[in-house]
């Protein structure tokens, strides 16, 4: 009897010291979600305006306008730029964006993976751990960007894909990653990188008309590029507050959950003491007996 309360008091002692863990990383996640929440929140709407901006123009110009970054090729071969994290104990949200990366795969370029067409740049080393592990053609050279995260080091790798598709090594890019809603929601999407999307016009939509100061040429050589880099910062922002959106919530129910584990070790102690008290207290009265027996 006495090795069982000993047991339980440890299994107490272990998830007491398990919930001020999951606790501390609450508050943690809290206070860097609160940042990184703000930073998308602002960055959101002027990303959303500009690439609406780059649309337009890609959708009112023809070939002859030199858009390499817009020209449509068949998809031989394709990159998967994966943002996850760089830590776990995040719920399902790494789980998520690897099954939607595969899914993507086997449903839309099944043929260019049995071809070893598809590619694989990882900004975050959950992701590469686990592509590297399965034998994909992933790369490590951005996946530490979360140590330092800044606009300068997202624009290297969105600058590298840019002159990749230029240089016809890939016909697609795609874009994976979590957008952020709240702190309990997170969108797992797959948004294309390049050839940039056209708008796609309605019937009877009058189309944007813009006039070009300086020409329109140079105006898409310096806009492009520009805008494609903020598009992927907005990305990697999206999926840097969903992250700790999702650590946070994840570990409010990793102490909801030690509390009732505490209630019901509590009671399954209770219970053993109370009948090793019951049990030595019958034992007392049977040495007593028998004394005066």
């Amino acid at each position: 009897m006495a090795g069982q309360l000993k047991e339980v008091r440890n299994r107490i002692k272990s998830v007491q010291s398990t919930q001020q863990i999951t606790k501390a990383m609450k508050m943690v996640s809290a206070a860097k979600l609160r940042r990184a929440q703000d930073a998308i929140i602002q960055m959101r709407p002027y990303a959303q305006k500009l690439q609406e901006m780059l649309s337009n123009i890609v959708s009112n110009s023809d070939s002859s306008d030199g858009l390499k970054l817009a020209a449509e090729r068949p998809a031989e071969k394709i990159l998967m730029i994966v943002i996850t994290s760089d830590r776990g104990l995040a719920g399902a949200f790494n789980s998520n964006l690897i099954k939607l990366t595969k899914a993507t795969i086997a449903e839309k370029y099944n043929e260019q993976y049995r071809k070893g067409n598809i590619s694989i740049w990882n900004i975050g080393k959950k992701g590469y751990e686990h592509f590297i592990k399965l034998n994909y053609k992933a790369s490590d050279t951005y996946k530490d960007i979360f140590h330092h995260l800044t606009f300068e080091n997202v624009q290297k790798a969105a600058k590298a894909a840019m002159i990749a598709f230029e240089n016809k090594e890939f016909d697609v890019v795609e874009i994976i990653y979590s957008q952020f809603k709240n702190a309990a929601t997170q969108r797992y999407v797959v948004e294309r990188f390049l050839p940039i999307p056209k708008v796609e016009s309605k019937a009877g939509a009058v189309k944007a008309d813009f006039i070009y100061d300086p020409s329109k040429e140079d105006l898409i050589a310096e806009l492009m590029p520009k805008i494609l880099n903020t598009q992927l910062f907005k990305a990697v922002l999206d999926s840097n507050a969903s992250e700790h959106g999702a650590r946070m919530t994840a570990m409010d129910k990793a102490s909801t959950n030690a509390n009732e584990m505490l209630r019901s070790l509590k009671i399954s102690y209770n219970r053993a003491r109370q009948a090793a008290i019951t049990t030595e207290l019958t034992e007392i009265v049977s040495g007593a007996a028998a004394l005066q027996g």
